[in-house]
């Protein structure tokens, strides 16, 4: 009976690997190279630091805006279907964007071609995302009560992508626009080949309505309020959210002008931070097995706390490398628990509206954490950040005392 078990979660994992992680791997990673990368690529072409910011924003605007045509079009049209079309769209985007830069390394067509990129790949990437966490959400659903192990290894995956991508990305542009933006394209032909093995979506396409963009968010937000337990656990984490993104907004002015350290020494933190996080998310995976979601939840929820608050008054760059890489690990901790949640209480046929919906929210905090880095003077920074560490305390403390009895998080 032992052997038929082992027999059984091997074939399981088995067929995660080849229908869901590879998929996320490949996808992830050309994510990260062209989310990280394309700002080098526009800074390397143009030779200017205002079109590299007007590029970031290019990426993240359409990104924001593409989240309820993205929900509402894997709801209607399956997560494999809109994975394969997305990375095959960005692939084929990337491939015209490397002919153009080896034929005009350098002018107008140089700046209009980046700049598109920018945009095309950032709707493409937002797509491809939401149809891959709508994927492993399923996968999670028929996991069960390994729910939440599942939702470990595609955190995993994500941290790894983001540790990687933007070094690889750096290291490729040393050869030249041409080669980074190849290897970015195979990986993303990978991915939309890999995509067409992803398990369909259990909802048939005919059953879901059509609707506007907007129609599909307020679904999603309709669905977040009628699950109270989702509900919580979002408004603490966009609260956390804030302060989190205050101190990546805010982490260049401090670590070059308060610590006198180098910029190369900024990215070193959150590459700490992302090492930590993936030590954090295999922990949790198994600390979740033994004690349940609440209380790894509200473990890290109390960590991530103390870490922000310790990380506002640091005394130097190490220490204040170390809170936040800390404090970066509570949080992938309560990702893990979020994902899992999600997995668990969103009906399949609302997933994709109900997970834009939640994305946008959770990630509304950091444009206003930006303007707020903006407004603030340097030498007051670290008030602001102790004053959205408390925010972060009180909104943590409040969802997980909401969440205590809730039967979704001791399931």
């Amino acid at each position: 009976m032992n052997a038929a078990n082992t027999s059984r979660q091997a074939c399981r994992t088995t067929g995660l690997l080849r229908s869901v992680y590879l998929p996320r791997m490949a996808d992830a990673l050309a994510s990260a190279m062209s989310t990280y990368g394309i700002p080098l690529l526009v800074l390397a072409t143009t030779h200017s630091a205002a079109m590299t910011g007007l590029a970031f924003a290019l990426e993240w605007i359409p990104r924001l805006a593409a989240f309820g045509w993205a929900g509402a079009i894997v709801d209607r049209r399956g997560a494999a279907a809109v994975f394969h079309l997305a990375s095959l769209g960005r692939a084929l985007a990337l491939a015209a964007g490397a002919i153009l830069l080896h034929l005009h390394p350098s002018g107008t067509v140089a700046s209009a071609t980046v700049m598109a990129l920018a945009a095309t790949t950032g709707v493409l990437t937002e797509f491809s995302y939401i149809a891959a966490e709508t994927a492993g959400a399923a996968a999670g659903r028929r996991a069960g009560r390994r729910a939440h192990r599942v939702q470990a290894v595609l955190l995993g995956i994500d941290q790894t992508a983001t540790l990687a991508g933007p070094a690889l990305a750096g290291v490729l542009l040393l050869a030249g626009p041409p080669p980074m933006l190849t290897v970015i394209t195979v990986l993303s032909l990978f991915a939309a080949l890999l995509a067409l093995r992803t398990p369909p979506s259990p909802l048939a396409p005919a059953r879901t309505p059509k609707g506007r963009p907007g129609a599909s968010l307020l679904s999603g937000w309709r669905t977040i309020r009628s699950l109270p337990a989702l509900g919580w656990l979002v408004t603490g984490l966009t609260l956390s959210n804030l302060a989190t993104g205050l101190l990546q907004a805010a982490g260049p002015v401090i670590v070059v002008k308060h610590f006198g350290q180098s910029t190369t020494a900024v990215g070193l933190v959150w590459s700490a931070a992302a090492a930590a996080t993936l030590l954090s998310v295999t922990f949790c995976r198994f600390a979740i097995d033994r004690l349940g979601l609440w209380p790894v939840g509200a473990a890290c929820a109390a960590l991530a706390s103390l870490a922000c608050l310790a990380a506002a008054q640091a005394p130097d760059y190490l220490s204040y490398l170390v809170l936040v890489a800390v404090l970066m690990a509570a949080e992938g901790g309560m990702t893990v628990v979020l994902r899992t949640l999600r997995s668990r209480l969103i009906p399949p046929e609302k997933f994709g509206s109900t997970l834009s919906a939640t994305i946008l929210i959770l990630l509304l905090p950091f444009p206003v954490a930006g303007v707020l880095t903006a407004l603030t003077p340097p030498d007051a920074l670290s008030q602001a950040i102790t004053a959205c560490a408390a925010l972060q305390a009180l909104g943590l403390f409040y969802a997980f005392t909401r969440l205590r009895t809730d039967p979704a998080l001791r399931t």
